[in-house]
């Protein structure tokens, strides 16, 4: 499903096929609106969602103010990994990208006994319509409060417009 793009509207970018069954659990949830949501198809590891959001998304953010993305990516145990990344962002876009993923992968989350991806993703989508830290105040995601806070502000009323 494509997003409506004259309304606010934000893309999920996943590094690997974990991380899309994660968004599309998200996806999933029956609260969602999920026309302003898109996930797009894996770009294969974390380097490789930076050089595809820099080669394909960041002419269309230029051009369309209502778009945000989420570069969802495995952290591998490296925090430092978004500051990293942050530099790569153009300044004029710092407002409407967000970096978010498991610190190390998100088979870890499964392995943690936090459920299957579809589990772990309508249980993240929970929480940030709710305004609580179930699922992310997890060890393995909490190091994203920072960035979810950012986002949160910023797309809660397009995506949970109930709330």
């Amino acid at each position: 499903m494509s997003v409506n793009k004259f309304r606010k509207h934000v893309f999920v970018l996943p590094e690997d096929d974990a991380n899309r069954q994660v968004a599309i659990g998200f996806f999933l949830a029956p609260f969602l609106l999920n026309q302003q949501f898109q996930v797009v198809r894996t770009a294969g590891g974390w380097a490789q969602v930076v050089e595809r959001f820099k080669s394909q998304y960041v002419g269309g953010m230029d051009r369309n103010p209502f778009t945000s993305i989420v570069l969802l990516i495995d952290f591998d145990g490296h925090e430092p990994r978004l500051k990293q990344i942050k530099a790569e962002i153009p300044v004029r876009l710092e407002g409407r990208v967000f970096i978010l993923g498991a610190l190390t992968t998100p088979e870890a989350l499964r392995q943690a006994g936090l459920g299957s991806y579809k589990e772990i993703g309508l249980a993240m989508a929970k929480d940030c319509r709710e305004g609580t830290d179930t699922i992310w105040g997890h060890a393995l995601l909490r190091h994203n409060a920072t960035e979810l806070e950012r986002l949160l502000h910023l797309v809660r009323p397009v995506l949970f417009p109930s709330n």
